[in-house]
């Protein structure tokens, strides 16, 4: 399991409804093997390529790509995303699963707005602030 986690990480104070619309339009979940044990509908390739440092979605029953992007626009609706902008799109965007599980997503593309999300490690710090974020807004 990952023991370094990135301390720079922040959650934007507020987001517009502007930038909240016009992300939830635009992003587009694209997944990653690493974090996937079963390759579900993600069409990735290699199929499914888990390492074993990095936290899998299988874990937290998301197996289909549909499921991934519901929960990324999730947390852009709810205003979970960093301060930190490439592009038009935030470096990250969290979300927490119907179950409670916090999950942090990663752009990859910031010209597409393509992100690959993870179930957050529960060794991260950042996981608690995420947590009581969600349950504030």
């Amino acid at each position: 399991m990952r023991r370094k986690f990135n301390p720079n990480r922040r959650i934007r104070d507020s987001v517009d409804s502007e930038m909240r619309e016009r992300l939830n339009q635009r992003v587009v979940y694209g997944g990653n093997p690493e974090h996937k044990r079963n390759p579900g509908d993600f069409g990735l390739s290699p199929t499914a390529a888990p390492r074993p440092d990095k936290t899998l979605c299988d874990a937290v029953s998301i197996f289909s790509r549909g499921e991934a992007e519901r929960l990324l626009k999730s947390g852009i609706v709810k205003g979970l995303v960093s301060e930190q902008i490439r592009g038009d799109y935030p470096q990250n965007v969290w979300a927490v699963t119907d179950a409670g599980d916090p999950l942090e997503a990663q752009l990859e593309n910031k010209n597409l707005g393509i992100y690959h999300g993870y179930p957050m490690s529960e060794t991260d710090p950042f996981r608690e602030i995420v947590l009581e974020r969600w349950r504030k807004s």
